[in-house]
């Protein structure tokens, strides 16, 4: 609840709009309420004879005889109706049952010439009021609960770009997606009926008990009795509906995931044929999503019968103990029922709302696992960086993903425009050093130190600036070819030219109908993969970073666009250092040495023709890749 509370009022700007909705709910309830007594003050009702002797089914002379001077104290030899609500005024009888001022009000309303007029006036007066409060009250409440919701997805989002990046390997996109969608948007439609059940609910009790107990409190203790009946069945349900809902909200996340792979995975699917088994997959997903979604709805609706029975049955006792034993005149008594209605209502409604809030509970859970994770911390970092000025270098560097290490005990130094292939079997860790260059990854052990300083001194941002990465399998976000290359900045379309030419992407970009403002799908689908990964090095050179890391970057590239991009790399050779992971030797040709690695380790390094003159590895290596006999050693 407190989490839930929390996603409410963390911003600040919403707390006007969170307390003005709150008042207009309570504004809103006493105009409910007015217009109840309302009806009991204009509804015309006669004395009854029997009500004014106190009694129930007969009268006898004596008791005429008694209460006659008491009602014609004029000694006029009649009486008429307003002597018979004087009476009964002054000696209290009615005013047990009935505000005293009400009782003026009442005669002065049905004693004037124009009580129509009056009666059309005061329904006029409430209604529009009501009206306006009515719309306002809801108004308000959804307005509130958009903004949260809007706040939510806004904060989650620029939180989890904080976070490092061992989170994202944690959880699934399925999983991320869900909280900052359906989470969001069911915490703030919660919030709502927070409101309504802890605000608004207990205001409605306290005043709506308050009149009825002014009106009779014989007939509100029979209220009071009937509480424990409505009440226990609330609390059984929500203790249900909050243990199904967490059920339903990690099944929600699953399915997403099944969803997601699927759409994701596509090609693969119907490549190897497994329509049935994907099928299997999202069918098993489905149904359990079923069973918790029929259990929730049954706990859901379940409360409104059982709350209806209780309540129906407590007005029919409060009737028959009003009208039989009491003797309250019967427009009292639909006063009494109709404010007891207003008193009922909301109860009758907790339980639906409590359901909802609930969920909203679990949500906010849920979101706020996320949210409490603390951010990558930037404070005291240098920040006065602008570009790399002599070494970059790994002192003993140690690092693991789950619970084995994937580097051990690595050290090298890469020494300012030189040019650097890391080359070994899949698995030796050459990917993860480039994670580990722009800080991705916190190391387990050792430095990674960039001009003297560690990488953890310096302001992510900062450091970042510095480097450009061609991942193994490029990435383009749905938006233009032109907005992916610039990335937000602002840049000259003869320098994304330029750049595109480097890369030889110019060629193909200008054949498209609109060029650099095509748009690119999902996935980057209406390209090849050489046309992505030409795209991604035209991104890195438009970048004009001091260290650039190509990671496996000419794998999708035919050999001709290969040569042309090994040509780019000479050209620029010197320019900015670069650290080239591949896994064609042909690519690493120009470079001034090679690191050698091997199952996390640093195995040898050296020029090409020393490694291929000292290391039996490499040798092997490069005559395997070149297609020559290897040599017996």
């Amino acid at each position: 609840m407190k989490r839930l509370l929390k996603s409410a009022l963390r911003v600040r700007k919403r707390l006007s709009l969170f307390f003005l909705s709150i008042c207009t709910l309570l504004i809103l309830t006493v105009v409910n309420q007015a217009e109840m007594i309302s009806f009991g003050i204009l509804a015309e009702r006669d004395v009854g004879f029997f009500q004014l002797f106190d009694k129930d089914a007969s009268v006898s002379k004596e008791d005429v005889q008694r209460v006659w001077p008491k009602l014609d104290v004029e000694n006029k030899g009649y009486v008429v109706k307003s002597d018979a609500q004087k009476y009964l005024f002054e000696n209290g009888r009615d005013g047990i049952f009935m505000f005293r001022w009400l009782q003026k009000i009442k005669s002065y309303v049905h004693q004037a010439e124009n009580k129509f007029s009056i009666f059309l006036q005061v329904f006029l007066i409430v209604g529009l009021i009501k009206a306006f409060f009515l719309f306002y009250s809801r108004y308000l409440t959804k307005l509130l609960a958009i903004k949260i919701s809007k706040d939510l997805r806004q904060q989650y989002f620029k939180h989890i770009q904080s976070l490092p990046m061992k989170f994202f390997q944690q959880h699934n996109v399925g999983s991320l997606s869900s909280r900052v969608v359906n989470d969001a948007a069911q915490i703030s439609l919660s919030i709502n009926s927070l409101i309504t059940n802890y605000i608004h609910t207990p205001f409605v009790l306290i005043t709506s008990l308050t009149i009825c107990f002014m009106f009779s409190w014989q007939l509100t203790l029979i209220v009071f009795i009937g509480l424990p009946s409505v009440i226990y069945p609330i609390r059984v349900i929500t203790r249900r509906v909050k243990r199904s809902t967490r059920k339903l909200q990690k099944n929600q996340e699953d399915f997403s995931t099944v969803l997601l792979d699927f759409l994701s995975g596509i090609q693969v699917v119907k490549i190897f044929s497994m329509q049935r088994y994907a099928l299997d997959r999202y069918r098993e997903k489905n149904d359990e999503m079923e069973v918790l979604e029929s259990k929730i709805s049954k706990y859901d609706l379940m409360t409104r019968p059982i709350l209806h029975f209780m309540t129906t049955f407590c007005l029919v006792a409060i009737l028959m103990f009003g009208l039989f034993v009491l003797y309250i005149p019967l427009m009292d008594i639909i006063v009494f029922c109709g404010l007891l209605h207003l008193f009922y209502e909301p109860v009758k409604r907790f339980a639906d709302e409590n359901a909802n809030v609930q969920k909203g509970v679990v949500a906010a859970e849920r979101l706020y696992q996320v949210l409490d994770i603390e951010p990558d911390q930037e404070k005291d970092k240098v920040t006065n960086i602008a570009t790399f000025k002599d070494h970059l270098k790994f002192e003993r560097v140690w690092f693991k993903y789950a619970e084995q290490f994937v580097l051990s005990d690595v050290s090298f130094s890469i020494r300012k425009g030189e040019s650097i292939a890391l080359v070994g079997a899949t698995g030796s860790g050459k990917s993860t050093i480039a994670h580990l260059i722009p800080n991705l990854y916190q190391v387990d052990k050792g430095r990674v130190v960039l001009d003297g300083l560690s990488v953890n001194d310096y302001s992510k941002d900062q450091l970042r600036s510095l480097i450009s990465i061609v991942p193994q399998r490029p990435f383009l976000f749905c938006d233009t070819i032109l907005a992916n290359l610039t990335l937000g900045k602002e840049v000259s379309l003869s320098k994304v030219k330029d750049a595109c030419r480097k890369a030889h992407a110019l060629e193909f970009i200008e054949a498209l109908e609109d060029n650099y403002y095509t748009q690119v799908a999902e996935g980057g689908r209406n390209f090849s993969g050489g046309q992505l990964q030409r795209l991604s090095i035209a991104r890195a050179l438009l970048k004009e970073s001091s260290i650039m890391i190509l990671d496996e970057a000419t794998s999708a590239l035919d050999s001709l666009s290969e040569h042309h991009i090994r040509e780019v790399m000479k050209g620029i050779k010197g320019e900015l250092t670069q650290i080239i992971i591949a896994h064609r030797l042909s690519t690493i040709e120009h470079v001034d040495r090679i690191i050698l690695l091997g199952e996390g380790k640093v195995l040898d390094i050296g020029t090409l023709e020393e490694l291929l003159d000292r290391s039996n590895t490499f040798r092997a290596m490069h005559q395997l890749y070149y297609n020559q006999k290897p040599a017996i050693v």
